[in-house]
């Protein structure tokens, strides 16, 4: 992994540090240019704003697309603490954000915070999203997994509002 991928991770690994700080699920992202340069950062809100769709990627998503230009997107990097959620990779893939590098797993999550078998999970990685539209986000993932996981310990064993 080159250095500069590594400390992006490690920034949005500590953006989702940030988030559970502020009273929210632990989830950071972040933006760069090709240069490797950060855009844009953004937290997990959905607890504080009340807003399922609140994910830090889709913030993210959001900000990008309100401030960025089409070309800018297309050049950038997502980096997320966590693999984006089916409704997050769809954003990505609607803002022409073309890849995505991140921490933690979906898979890797569900046993840190413990699952309920009886529970529904929606079990759609990103890399499949991606690819019905056609392949077009690269993605890399995952890797950090001891510091991704750190943000995690004790978190979902909280009763929270959500």
């Amino acid at each position: 992994m080159a250095d500069h991928t590594r400390a992006h991770l490690l920034a949005a690994i500590d953006l989702s540090g940030l988030a559970r700080a502020h009273g929210n699920h632990p989830f950071g992202a972040l933006l760069t240019d090709p240069a490797g340069n950060v855009l844009l950062t953004a937290e997990n809100t959905v607890l504080i704003d009340r807003d399922v769709t609140a994910h830090a990627e889709l913030n993210l998503v959001r900000q990008a697309s309100r401030t960025l230009d089409p070309a800018q997107l297309t050049e950038a990097t997502l980096y997320s603490s966590t693999e984006p959620c089916a409704m997050c990779a769809g954003a990505i893939y609607w803002s022409g954000i073309r890849r995505v590098v991140y921490a933690l797993s979906a898979p890797q999550l569900n046993v840190i915070a413990g699952a309920d078998p009886d529970e529904p999970v929606l079990d759609l990685p990103c890399r499949k999203v991606f690819a019905a539209g056609g392949n077009t986000v690269e993605v890399s993932g995952p890797d950090l997994f001891e510091e991704a996981a750190a943000v995690h310990a004790g978190y979902w064993a909280q009763p929270t509002e959500d």
